[in-house]
């Protein structure tokens, strides 16, 4: 079972591997690894495995593979596990866009089938997904009238990307040595959704993304504590959280509520929309979020000027990063009066009005 992160497969395929078996009174602890392998009575084994460079998958062949979101996976190291694997290979994804399998493998090699859109089988939805719960059906149910979303996760048909919010971002292997850091954003989630913190980087006239955090269950004390980890600047939160951000700032943390006010959200994707971006390829879930960020559409159609409320915590952190460092001139002009090593030997800033 391959995913796109550890990460990534800890809070899905492996939660979701355990609780099925669990129910079916399957489970033995003393068979399971903590790295991501259990073992059946039989010797047949259950690998968990992700691949963040081609090489590592030249490993050892094995007998059925799973690429789990598969449109997230570089063709490259699928292709390479694919060749290596003996009897079968199943994918799955949501088909927000197409990628790698709709022009690399669909309608070129005869040995397919495909349960989906221009498949010789019909998509796959919600519906057919025994282990989801009413709440979570009832949850997918209440975007029924966003028709581009629904058409999506709702009939699993294959997303117009033209709905998009974001598009042209570049995608970078790591930050230049010679960015500068200069903000961090901060999403407050918990049980349902992510904690999700985002670094910005200034580097030759545009902006550079990092993601840095994006995890369930999180604290303010374990927000703090990861905070703590990274190299200290300002952060930009939620503002609405102020108890959260006091209490984060009482570890000894530099962290300021976001502006918000009328139409802050539309100004800050306009600004955003109009800036140069580059994201780091380790960025996971920001890429996926910028993938699924779509416009709200209404029961007719009609594109509106609203952001769909799904898939939005580190597009929301980022949001709340970017749009306190105003229009890029102006960040330029930031940049050579405070940050000049002959003006500014600290190279710090810690004034949260900048």
């Amino acid at each position: 079972m391959v995913g796109e992160s550890v990460p990534h497969l800890n809070l899905g395929a492996k939660r979701d591997f355990k609780n099925i078996m669990v129910a079916n009174g399957y489970w033995n602890d003393a068979r399971w690894s903590e790295s991501g392998v259990y073992t059946f009575e039989k010797g047949t084994i259950i690998e968990f495995i992700s691949f963040d460079k081609f090489g590592k998958a030249h490993g050892p062949r094995r007998d059925v593979l799973f690429l789990n979101e598969a449109n997230y996976l570089p063709f490259n190291i699928a292709d390479q596990l694919m060749t290596r694997t003996k009897e079968i290979t199943w994918l799955d994804w949501n088909p927000s866009a197409e990628f790698w399998f709709y022009t690399e493998m669909l309608g070129k090699r005869e040995d397919v089938d495909f349960m989906g859109e221009r498949g010789n089988y019909p998509p796959l939805t919600f519906e057919d997904n025994e282990a989801l719960d009413e709440g979570q059906k009832r949850e997918i149910l209440a975007h029924k009238n966003n028709l581009s979303w629904w058409k999506v996760y709702g009939e699993g048909k294959l997303g117009e990307i033209e709905g998009r919010i974001y598009t042209g971002w570049k995608f970078i292997d790591e930050v230049p040595h010679e960015a500068r850091l200069e903000r961090y954003g901060l999403d407050f989630g918990y049980s349902n959704d992510p904690t999700a913190i985002v670094a910005v980087y200034y580097y030759n006239g545009g902006w550079i993304l990092d993601e840095k955090l994006y995890r369930k269950g999180m604290s303010n004390k374990d927000i703090a504590d990861f905070l703590k980890t990274l190299k200290q600047k300002l952060t930009i939160a939620d503002s609405a959280e102020p108890k959260s951000i006091d209490e984060i700032a009482s570890f000894g943390l530099n962290i300021t509520p976001a502006e918000k006010g009328k139409d802050s959200v539309r100004s800050g994707i306009q600004l955003i929309q109009d800036q140069p971006i580059s994201v780091t390829k380790s960025s996971r879930n920001l890429i996926k979020e910028y993938q699924n960020y779509l416009w709200l559409v209404d029961k007719n159609g009609k594109t509106l000027n609203e952001p769909i409320d799904v898939q939005n915590h580190l597009m929301d952190a980022l949001r709340y990063a970017l749009s306190t460092l105003g229009k890029l001139k102006q960040a330029e002009s930031y940049w050579d009066r405070i940050y000049s090593e002959e003006l500014n030997p600290h190279k710090e800033l810690d004034n949260p009005a900048l």
